[in-house]
């Protein structure tokens, strides 16, 4: 029997193939939340240990890209902690908003100027500009923190 939570630990140690296993079974959740360790989803363990391909791989199997751990913490806070420009990337790439604040008012680029993190700064600064122009486009306010009407709409495409 399967707690569901084998996903989080191949997702914490990078194990694609564990991974495509246990999301081709269709027995697990890709979104299941670990209240053991503070809500995670896969992907949050993912984004904060730097594995693009086991992001790539969540992402194409459903994982919500702005799901939120405790604190608020979307997968891209946790990038943003840890200093992985390749995981904001590989989001930003798959659409996924990387400016949603956390609990404490806090956006990823507010994490990582705290961790020192100055490349990764400006590259999502860059990008929270990009991502509101896109929603400018497509009629959206560009000045909301709520991405679900962002996400719906990288859906609808």
């Amino acid at each position: 029997m399967t707690s569901g939570l084998e996903l989080h630990e191949a997702a914490a140690m990078g194990d694609t193939d564990s991974m495509e296993e246990y999301l081709n079974s269709k027995k697990i959740d890709v979104n299941l939340r670990d209240p053991d360790f503070n809500d995670r989803t896969a992907l949050h363990w993912a984004s904060a240990k730097g594995y693009v391909e086991c992001i790539r791989l969540l992402l194409e199997h459903g994982a919500d890209g702005t799901a939120t751990a405790d604190m608020d913490w979307t997968p891209a806070h946790f990038a943003a902690e840890t200093g992985k420009l390749t995981v904001l990337r590989a989001l930003v790439q798959a659409d996924i908003p990387i400016y949603r604040r956390d609990k404490y008012g806090d956006k990823p680029a507010d994490i990582a100027r705290m961790y020192g993190h100055q490349e990764m700064v400006r590259f999502l600064k860059q990008e929270e500009i990009n991502q509101k122009a896109k929603r400018v486009q497509k009629g959206l306010p560009a000045n909301s923190d709520d991405e679900t009407d962002t996400v719906k709409m990288v859906k609808e495409q």
